[in-house]
């Protein structure tokens, strides 16, 4: 049964796989990135979180309001993590240096089998959607995913802040 569900999987889809684990391995090792970049993932990875939860349950307001629960608790839990000490904002290139994270990966391979999942459970069990505890779980799942790549970007954001007004306190002194 695996292997017919590999076989009926669309191509794209292994390429959207391998294109995210790419792009999380290169989370694994020590970098430099830009606020862009800070802001682009998790608004991306936000979005297909929230896709998620869209094309399943539609606008229904329960599904959301567990995403966004879930989002929003997740997000108040990890703000309250130091970021590592080894993490460091140069104010005048706009870029961090951050050390390699499995995180990133972890979280990103996390919604996209979430959503291969979820979408695989579909096509074979369409009444699932109908249950319950798949409308409660898939939906806080996806959120939990954002509101951790949410904060960790909220964090990095605070470090600039932080880092730009020591700089303009230190010129104007």
């Amino acid at each position: 049964m695996l292997m017919q569900i590999i076989l009926h999987t669309p191509k794209w889809v292994f390429a959207v796989f391998f294109l995210l684990l790419w792009l999380g391995a290169k989370q694994l090792l020590t970098n430099e990135v830009s606020l862009s970049r800070v802001t682009l993932m998790p608004v991306a990875m936000g979005a297909l979180s929230i896709y998620g939860v869209v094309s399943v349950f539609g606008d229904s307001f329960g599904a959301l309001l567990g995403w966004a629960a879930a989002a929003v608790v997740m997000l108040a839990l990890v703000l309250q993590r130091p970021l590592p000490a080894t993490t460091r904002y140069d104010a005048a290139e706009r870029r961090f240096h951050v050390a390699g994270s499995p995180v990133p990966l972890m979280l990103m391979m996390g919604i996209f089998l979430t959503k291969y999942v979820v979408g695989v459970a579909l096509a074979m069990y369409p009444e699932v959607r109908q249950q319950a505890a798949f409308g409660l779980v898939i939906p806080v799942l996806y959120g939990a995913f954002s509101g951790v790549f949410a904060a960790r970007a909220v964090r990095l954001w605070k470090l600039a802040i932080r880092t730009d007004a020591m700089s303009a306190t230190a010129r104007a002194a």
